[in-house]
């Protein structure tokens, strides 16, 4: 096993959970993004996040929530990360973390060079950073779009806080995204579905596996 760590977000089913459990995976995420079909409510998540065995994290995933929301979430579901993904400010990245007390994932979205720098300015602020592809302008959703990037972009490429590889990932391309990028984290939602917020088992099996396969191809200099 190479340690990739595995998050497998938009979970909404008891089995989903199990099916993450068992293969290994080492985050699950909720989605509370009320426009995404895999969208959960605070009693359906509390009910999903009682179920999750210990030693997987369990993540909640808001879009430019205000505190009136992350108020009745953190006081409804027992999570170990707030994930942001939204157009969320360095500075309230940093009120969310102090507020809440969780470590804060904050994601950004890239499709060129001239989105870089701002994961060197969240990762100022938050305790990880997640590199997804950028959503097109008239997309209506902010992620779980099944689109890649470039990612020659951030190969070789480090920051002060660990980072987590997003964005049209799948059980077949994984291990080329790794071995092009240097990721030790990565994160699928729509490449493990079987039909738009339904996960498949079989799928988020292969998924854990490909990324932690001994075998990955070495990372492509050009």
């Amino acid at each position: 096993m190479t340690g990739v760590r595995t998050k497998i977000c938009g979970l909404n089913r008891p089995e989903d959970v199990a099916a993450v459990a068992a293969a290994g995976g080492s985050y699950v995420g909720f989605n509370f993004f009320p426009r995404s079909p895999r969208y959960v409510d605070f009693a359906q998540a509390r009910s999903l996040a009682l179920e999750v065995p210990l030693g997987l994290a369990k993540v909640g995933l808001v879009v430019n929530a205000d505190d009136a929301l992350l108020d009745a979430l953190t006081e409804t579901v027992p999570l170990d990360f707030l994930q942001l993904h939204g157009s969320e400010s360095p500075e309230r990245v940093a009120e969310v973390r102090a507020r809440y007390g969780l470590p804060v994932i904050k994601v950004v979205g890239v499709a060129d060079a001239d989105d870089l720098p701002l994961l060197d300015v969240h990762g100022r602020v938050a305790d990880q950073v997640l590199v997804d592809a950028k959503p097109p302008k008239d997309a209506v959703l902010p992620g779980g779009n099944g689109l890649t990037f470039d990612w020659r972009l951030i190969s070789g490429r480090r920051w002060t806080v660990p980072w987590m590889l997003a964005g049209g990932l799948t059980p077949e391309n994984v291990g080329e995204a790794i071995a092009r990028t240097g990721a030790r984290q990565v994160d699928v939602s729509s490449g493990v579905e079987s039909a738009p917020g339904r996960k498949d088992g079989a799928r988020i099996a292969a998924f854990v596996a490909a990324a932690n396969r001994l075998d990955a191809p070495p990372p492509l200099l050009k």
